[in-house]
């Protein structure tokens, strides 16, 4: 018998789900429910020990995501013989168990800070100390702390760092940290680390035009990043460190920790909103509540932009370095960099594939958007679900590397169109504007609700689903042999060349969470790990929203059916052709289902040795809706 899972943590019945905090505006009114019973308060900061050196009271996330939370004892036992621990969701070398349902409320009730809000409390807090600093001593340089910003033009942290070095009449070191624990623990895949390092490289080079150093390091373990990079800024005779914000928890308390000690230590830290268009949480309702559907949200957005100009302006590259600076600090110019670690190295013949098919730098996410602009925009809209047209701008994995900004593709993209309207004009670019959004958007949900960082979906009483850990069927579904030719030629394309398009994604997500009635979250680590563009906040949205358990999802009744999904969206056939060698040579409609066709179809089939169907259609979609309704229905929360 395949593992089930057993039901999560009791919670009482009249406890508040994740769907009460969303009313028909699409807004999350971050309340309980007056119906809803008070659970027991966040435990103090004694109470709780820290999983990963980032927490400072209240403990750190989950798997891949960056630190989980610690069980309160009074509130529950946690069973550790559960199988998303045995099967690997909750990676015990680097974080604790799965948090309970009742956290989950707690921060929907305000009752646990979100890391933001505590980065943000630690930031006014030790305003004026920074600011003395600041406006103090110019020190011997200015730090840009490089993370997901891999590049020069258009980087706010890089260039407040350019005008206060500008200012003081000191030069600018750039430094790069790899943090080999950091991308274990967050699933980073070989292919993205290839291609981070290829893109370090030239951005390296290109600094190196400005007489800017880009120092470069290995630190490990990843808790002493902080310690680290404050030891850096003395030993240099640095006073004001620049960076910009990723949106993780970990990585929200790591920087808490350099805010608040390095005021301590008479260093001013000084953090960026870069990564979104929009900084996350600033779009609220007329209630001040958070966004928790889409449309509102989006509306909203293309609003405040409307009504702020200046967000898409471009901000300024950091000037030459002063003469005498390189020769100052020579040694910072000769850092090499390093080779991937281990576990994430890929061999000789995918270096080179990897190289072709996605070439590194910003030089390249320039010229790759630019053509598009320029030669596929005015079509997207009515091609991008077409995965063999090749239609997309396929620039996402330079915006998760941080080679491009989002920024910079909106304000290029709304400079082409026909007005200056984000939400007008040719409908190719409006589209595309939309969809560049949906990245700010997961961004936001991260943001305002951490626990989907944690092992849990948005809507965590979907937590008690009975999911199937069928190893056999998970296994046909990695390696593209269900039976169903769209799902395996989506995914032997993901495993050959690191990327899938979206509507695939959809698709394959779908098809493992409601066909197979696999645990979601081995499918998103899965994407995770193989995806050159591999971003969190996006992929754990895309799995929230194919498995309906995330938000804005779709009905958990609405089961794709790949049959009419793959003659809708790859009618000719041409993509699974493509990818599907057994089928290359099945002619017309049969590459759809050769079996249920019949004749020649079949039989080419049967013959190049292409599976039957690992589960029946109707079979699996009545399985599925049969577990979502018992899983949704129980006492949950």
């Amino acid at each position: 018998m395949p593992l089930k899972r057993r039901g999560s943590s009791h919670i009482p019945a009249n406890a508040t789900s994740a769907a009460a905090y969303t009313d028909t505006a699409g807004t999350a009114p971050n309340k309980r429910s007056k119906l809803s019973k008070p659970v027991a308060k966040a435990p103090s900061k004694k109470s709780e020990t820290p999983s990963n050196g980032f927490a400072d009271g209240d403990a750190t996330v989950a798997q891949g995501r960056g630190g989980v939370e610690h069980q309160d004892e009074q509130v529950e036992e946690f069973d550790h013989s559960r199988p998303e621990e045995r099967v690997g969701i909750v990676d015990r070398r680097f974080y604790p168990a799965e948090m309970s349902n009742e956290r989950c409320a707690m921060y929907n009730a305000d009752e646990i800070p979100r890391p933001m809000e505590v980065l943000n409390k630690t930031i006014e807090r030790t305003k004026d100390t920074r600011e003395e600093i600041k406006n103090g001593d110019a020190g011997q340089a200015v730090i840009h702390w490089f993370k997901r910003d891999l590049r020069v033009r258009d980087n706010t942290g890089l260039s407040k760092a350019g005008e206060l070095a500008k200012v003081k009449g000191v030069g600018v070191i750039g430094v790069w940290i790899m943090s080999p624990q950091d991308w274990e623990a967050h699933l980073v895949s070989p292919a993205k680390c290839d291609f981070e390092l290829r893109s370090v490289e030239l951005l390296q080079k290109e600094l190196a035009e400005l007489d800017i150093p880009l120092y470069i390091e290995t630190v490990t373990p990843r808790k002493n990043v902080p310690k680290r990079l404050l030891a850096m800024a003395k030993e240099w005779g640095v006073n004001n460190i620049f960076c910009n914000l990723e949106y993780e928890p970990d990585e929200l308390r790591r920087e808490e920790i350099l805010v608040r000690q390095g005021a301590e230590e008479g260093i001013n830290f000084e953090p960026y909103h870069d990564d979104c268009v929009v900084t996350p949480g600033r779009l609220k309702t007329g209630a001040g509540r958070q966004y928790a559907v889409y449309t509102p949200w989006y509306r909203a957005w293309v609003a405040h932009l409307h009504a702020h100009p200046e967000i898409l302006q471009e901000r300024p590259m950091p000037d030459k370095n002063p003469l005498g600076f390189r020769e100052t600090f020579k040694t910072l110019f000769d850092r090499e960099v390093p080779a991937a670690p281990e576990s994430k190295t890929l061999d000789k013949e995918q270096k080179e594939r990897f190289s072709r098919l996605w070439p590194a730098g910003e030089a390249a996410a320039l010229d790759r958007i630019s053509l598009f602009l320029t030669e596929k925009i005015g079509h997207y809209t009515a091609t991008r679900n077409f995965p063999s047209k090749k239609s997309t701008a396929n620039v996402s994995v330079h915006h998760a590397a941080g080679t491009l900004a989002a920024r910079t593709s909106v304000r290029m993209a709304r400079d082409v169109n026909s007005t200056k309207k984000l939400d007008g004009g040719i409908e190719g670019i409006r589209g595309w504007i939309g969809e560049v959004a949906w990245r700010d958007f997961y961004r936001h949900v991260l943001v305002n609700w951490p626990y989907i960082c944690m092992n849990k979906p948005f809507k965590y009483e979907y937590t008690n689903i009975s999911w199937e850990y069928n190893t056999e069927h998970f296994e046909a579904w990695t390696q593209g042999r269900t039976g169903y030719p769209i799902v395996d030629a989506a995914m032997r394309c993901l495993n050959a060349t690191a990327y899938m398009h979206n509507r695939l994604r959809m698709i394959t997500a779908s098809f493992l969470a409601k066909h197979l009635l696999i645990d979601w979250r081995l499918g998103e680590q899965y994407f995770m790990t193989h995806l050159i563009d591999g971003d969190f906040a996006s992929n754990n949205g895309g799995w929230g929203f194919s498995s309906s358990t995330g938000v804005d999802p779709q009905p958990y009744f609405r089961v794709f059916n790949p049959w009419l999904q793959s003659e809708k969206f790859d009618a000719d056939g041409e993509f699974i052709r493509k990818w599907v060698e057994e089928l290359r040579d099945v002619e017309g409609k049969g590459v759809h289902n050769p079996y249920e066709k019949g004749g020649e179809a079949e039989r080419v089939a049967r013959e190049r040795g292409y599976p039957r169907t690992v589960v029946e259609h109707r079979l699996a979609r009545e399985r599925c809706l049969g577990r979502y309704k018992k899983g949704i229905g129980r006492e949950t929360a």
